[in-house]
């Protein structure tokens, strides 16, 4: 048609010509190209093969990091008392399933509590690396786990499976001085930054637990291990379709650490206390060993291993007699009249004689104020003050040694302290001193004669622990060393220096022997102050001891009495037994028991030290023994039992006018100052 255009070659040759150039281009691409592809395959297949073959094999297998076995932790006797016991649970990987909120609406039609944790799941598999299985639930029952492995072909990415989980069997009786442990937060992996190091795999793995408070904590990187893993073949999708056990390599578990507690006696401790708040130690007087160090009252440390819930936390943490709080080590508390044997070797130090009188009439008045004493004891030795726990005494005798002489000696006998004993938190309490008072309170830097009076008996600002009386009673009982207290025995079966090698007291012997007699008369001599709750009934063997019984308020005008838990006084009772050769001593603190150390501290400490004595072979076999004959004759009919040593010297005359003052009446002036309630 004339209107198409046509192209028109005027030369056959021509057309042929172009044909050819075309063909020519197009082949030689078409060569330049296969020799391309020629020269790149060979080098894959000949130059690169074997790093290829390696990086094929690589994403054929993955190696998945496994947590290795916490260490055990054991009592004294190899008992386990932290351990690890299997559960069964049930773990999704979130690149193994096609849709993830679908995943959980089936799951949670099988595990109906994982309803309510659906958000924190998410959060968690979301921030899990790649492949990692994240635990959804754990400690499943049979039937749950079986449920779940039925319904696995409907739950891509879901598995149920076996492994360990931290156990403590003794729950309460353990639980503030092994701690517990829980999930890895932020925060850990900051800290670990934050010194400078790069964090270690296994604070990434979702079924890792660190320790969190306790032995569990202070030990952590002992107990931890090594971790292992599992190498596994993987398809294009990275799912696991075979495992290499060859190349697999074994977690190891974490060392073993030895306490020095007792089960028995940690048990026994606990159950004493009831429901009463308060803590009690037992130390060996001998080497410094802790065999109890219990806090009441206590909570259950499996809770938080796979993560307590809120509302239970907050009723433990919300409990007025604070549950969480390790009174043994981290509640401080005035020691009231088991300071007492403190100052009476403060008074020897510096030179009083013991065989001084005082007269008790049931106050003292120091200025214009008024400090009254539990009851009218008469004419009083340092001895008979000790046995009687007389306020007035050392009202009337203690600055003759001074507030820093005072704490001077207590210093010595372990108080204001936190010892090396592979636990931290611990709380140092309080001495006041000149210093103190100087630094605390710069518009009155003097120390008045009046303020020793209260540090004299144990109030003020005198604040102690559990183990530092445990300490300080050690001390007062080896009456030679400086006892150190020991808690880790053994870790990974190196041992730990004894609490034996250490220090000689720097106090005259018979000035410890003196204040040591004391504390005998106080829990057998007839008209002592804990005579009745200190009997042990176990043959021959005797317990000394001292009462206590400190305000934990002020109680102006009004009575010291209470209905209120939170206001009444804190009974506590020292003591060492046997008091021929001691060997253990105890500590016994109730927190506002509302009763005096006789009658709330003193009956706990006798029970718990039935239960020492009776697990010491040598004790139990001295009490089979047969008793020997009472002696007789008139060289013995004048011995009393605890009596203090007879002085070398005359006793002097009556006490001085001031300590024969009447105990003034209402209208006398000055308002009435308890300083102590009745033991």
């Amino acid at each position: 048609m004339s209107g198409e255009p046509s192209i028109f070659f005027s030369d056959v040759n021509e057309r042929q010509g172009s044909f050819l150039r075309r063909t020519f281009v197009v082949g030689g691409l078409t060569a330049l190209g296969i020799t391309a592809l020629t020269v790149r395959l060979a080098q894959l297949q000949v130059v690169q093969a074997q790093e290829y073959a390696t990086l094929a094999t690589n994403n054929q297998f993955n190696f998945r990091l496994v947590p290795p076995p916490r260490g055990r932790i054991l009592d004294r006797n190899g008992v386990v008392i932290a351990g690890n016991r299997p559960s069964f649970r049930v773990l999704i990987v979130r690149d193994e399933t096609k849709d993830l909120d679908q995943t959980l609406d089936l799951l949670g039609r099988l595990l109906p509590d994982t309803v309510d944790r659906r958000r924190s799941i998410i959060r968690d598999v979301n921030a899990a690396p790649r492949f990692n299985p994240v635990p959804v639930k754990s400690e499943l029952t049979w039937e749950e786990f079986a449920k779940v492995n039925l319904y696995a072909p409907e739950l891509p990415g879901v598995m149920a499976d076996m492994n360990e989980v931290r156990y403590y069997p003794y729950t309460g009786a353990f639980a503030h001085v092994i701690g517990y442990v829980a999930k890895v937060s932020d925060r850990d992996v900051k800290a670990v930054r934050d010194r400078g190091e790069e964090p270690s795999p296994l604070l990434f793995n979702p079924g890792f637990r660190i320790g969190r408070s306790g032995v569990e904590k202070a030990l952590d990187a002992e107990l931890r291990g090594e971790a292992g893993g599992n190498r596994v073949e993987v398809d294009a999708r990275g799912r696991v379709v075979a495992e290499d056990v060859g190349g697999s390599r074994p977690a190891v578990p974490g060392q073993e650490v030895v306490l020095t507690l007792d089960v028995d006696v940690q048990n026994r401790a606990l159950e004493v206390f009831g429901d009463e708040s308060g803590s009690c130690v037992v130390m060996d007087v001998r080497n410094g060993d802790i065999l109890c160090m219990t806090s009441s009252p206590s909570f259950d440390p499996n809770l938080f291993v796979s993560g307590v819930p809120t509302r239970t936390y907050r009723a433990l943490a919300d409990y007025e007699r604070k549950p969480l709080l390790d009174k043994a080590i981290n509640g401080t508390f005035p020691p009231g009249s088991t300071f007492k044997p403190n100052t009476a070797l403060a008074l020897l130090e510096a030179g009083v004689d013991p065989s001084i009188r005082v007269v008790c009439t049931g106050a003292y008045r120091t200025g214009n104020r008024v400090q009254r004493c539990w009851g009218r004891h008469g004419p009083q030795n340092m001895h008979d003050a000790i046995k009687n726990s007389c306020d007035v005494y050392f009202y009337a005798m203690c600055n003759r040694a001074g507030v820093d002489k005072i704490t001077e000696t207590a210093r010595a006998m372990g108080f204001e302290h936190t010892f090396d004993i592979g636990v931290d938190n611990q709380r140092k309490g309080l001495l006041p001193s000149t210093e103190w008072k100087r630094e605390t309170y710069p518009n009155d830097p003097v120390w008045h004669p009046g303020e020793t009076t209260s540090v004299a008996i144990g109030q003020g600002a005198v604040t102690v622990n559990a183990l530092q009386l445990a300490v300080y009673t050690s001390r007062m009982a080896n009456a030679k060393k400086a006892i150190q207290p020991r808690l880790i025995k053994s870790v990974g079966g190196v041992e730990r220096p004894s609490g034996g090698e250490v220090p000689d007291l720097p106090f005259q012997p018979e000035n410890i022997e003196y204040v040591r007699q004391g504390m005998i008369a106080v829990a057998n001599d007839v008209s002592g102050g804990a005579y009745r709750q200190s009997q042990l009934g176990l043959g021959d063997i005797q317990m000394a001891g001292k009462t206590g019984t400190a305000q934990s308020r002020n109680y102006g005008s009004g009575s010291r009495k209470s209905n209120v838990w939170s206001q009444k006084d804190h009974n506590l009772f020292v003591a060492f037994a046997p008091v021929d050769a001691p060997r253990y001593a105890i500590a016994v603190i109730v927190e506002h028991g509302g009763r005096s150390g006789a009658s709330a501290g003193a009956p706990r400490a006798r029970e718990v030290m039935r239960t020492v004595l009776l697990k010491d072979p040598e004790m139990r076999e001295r009490i089979t023994r047969p008793l020997p004959p009472e002696p007789t004759g008139p060289e013995f009919d004048e011995i009393t039992v605890g009596a203090a040593p007879e002085p070398d010297l005359p006793a002097p005359p009556e006490p001085q006018a001031r300590t024969r003052r009447p105990a003034p009446t209402a209208t006398s002036g000055p308002r009435p100052y308890l300083s102590e309630p009745p033991r």
